[in-house]
């Protein structure tokens, strides 16, 4: 019998991918664990492995075919000498909603059944099973909520930032138009008028790519959803620099070298388990906190940029958070992240001090509660304890905080706890 191969959900955030590369034919013979093809998602180019054996029959999405939904058939699989030449690809605009979770942090969630899809005059609405679980349980009319995923569907966010009122009083939600049209103007112009704009200049159209598109989704959600507030404090770094140096004249045998990256990671981790109210993130409806310090680090790839997750980082030495991190940056840069291995975390640091940057400030990354913002060192002067002027390495930090996880005061104390920690290096081993 023929089983249709569908287009896998290979990160958390994929709702469509491109069919890079066909590594089989049609008449190919596969088995079980072989590799079918390999598939960009939103993140990496991943190799999708067959789960079932037979022979490839058809193949239903060409090679380098883009913006392919989840869960649309894209080759059958049958037994051999079986016909499958009426086979068709379904429409990419009917394919069911992506299986995986639209954010990490309802993977703690209880599943329940997502209800069946609603129908408006006939035509079927698009939502993802999540949108539609929620939806549900807040008593929401899906037909007077837009959607802002592909080709239009209704996703998490659409109906959590929701102001569409309950089906039962949906008649007199008379002011849905100008609502929408203020919607589309505070996403900015369009394609067509930023063209226009600039007609007659010589330009050139650089297309986005999964990753790019999905950073630009989502930050955008997190600036204009996430309440952030900042806090900023300038870390003395003399101490650590010092400590540094003779760790690593120390380390030099064992190839280990460690970078001012690797104590702020562990500073940030330890703070977490001082600090554990702020070791949270948000969840919609309520907030997790967690136990262990999961520390994501931002790194920049080309098109893009990874948030790897450093599990467990306050139980890990200064050496082995170093060598870890480095794996995890080279490997992002390649493209071989596995999707478990950048999901998760409470807490980012984003380091841009390597590029010569002063302060900035950074963008949480939801559902984390906070990102730390960490600029360069620099020679400042300062009054020191004693009242006398100084010169001291300085570094200039801006925390990013989620005020639906995490108060003033509570922010406070974490940065507070992470300066603690650099300017007093040795305690971090004790």
């Amino acid at each position: 019998m023929a089983i249709e191969i569908l287009m896998p959900a290979l990160s958390p955030t994929m709702e469509e991918g491109t069919l890079a590369k066909w590594l089989v034919k049609e008449g190919d013979t596969v088995q079980s664990g072989d590799l079918l093809a390999e598939i960009e998602t939103d993140k990496a180019t991943m190799e999708f492995e067959a789960v079932d054996e037979g022979v490839v029959g058809k193949i239903l999405v060409a090679e380098g075919s883009e913006g392919v939904k989840v869960n649309t058939p894209i080759a059958i699989i049958g037994e051999d000498g079986e016909d499958m030449s009426s086979a068709s690809a379904a429409p990419a605009a009917e394919a069911p909603a992506a299986a995986a979770p639209e954010a990490p942090a309802e993977a703690a969630k209880v599943p329940s059944a997502a209800p069946a899809a609603p129908v408006k005059d006939g035509n079927r609405i698009f939502a993802t099973p999540l949108a539609r679980r929620i939806a549900a349980d807040k008593g929401l009319d899906l037909s007077e909520i837009s959607g802002s995923g592909p080709h239009g569907r209704i996703i998490k966010a659409d109906v959590e930032n929701a102001t569409a009122k309950p089906a039962e009083t949906a008649p007199a939600a008379t002011a849905s138009a100008p609502a929408a049209k203020g919607s589309a103007l505070a996403s900015g112009p369009t394609t067509d008028q930023v063209l226009k704009m600039y007609d007659g200049r010589d330009f050139e159209e650089v297309s986005l790519n999964g990753m790019r598109k999905t950073v630009a989704a989502r930050l955008t959600e997190a600036k204009q959803s996430v309440p952030h507030f900042y806090l900023r404090r300038d870390i003395e770094l003399d101490a650590l620099l010092k400590f540094r140096s003779q760790l690593n004249k120390t380390l030099e045998p064992r190839g280990v070298k460690l970078s001012v990256n690797d104590f702020i990671i562990k500073a940030c981790a330890l703070a977490l388990q001082e600090v554990p109210e702020a070791n949270a993130v948000w969840a919609g409806d309520r907030t997790l906190k967690f136990s262990a310090s999961d520390v994501a680090v931002a790194v920049a790839v080309e098109g893009g940029l990874f948030t790897p997750v450093l599990q467990d980082a306050e139980m890990k030495s200064l050496s082995a958070l170093s060598a870890q991190m480095k794996d995890l940056a080279g490997r992002a840069r390649d493209g071989k992240l596995a999707p478990h291995e950048y999901v998760g975390g409470s807490f980012a640091i984003s380091n841009l001090g390597m590029f010569g940057i002063d302060n900035f400030d950074a963008i949480i990354n939801p559902p984390h509660g906070a990102i730390l913002a960490v600029g360069a060192g620099a020679k400042k002067p300062v009054v020191g304890a004693d009242g006398e002027i100084k010169v001291a390495t300085v570094m200039s930090t801006t925390l990013s905080v989620d005020h639906r996880v995490i108060d003033g005061a509570l922010g406070a104390n974490l940065l507070n706890a992470i300066k603690a920690n650099l300017e007093d290096p040795m305690g971090m081993l004790a």
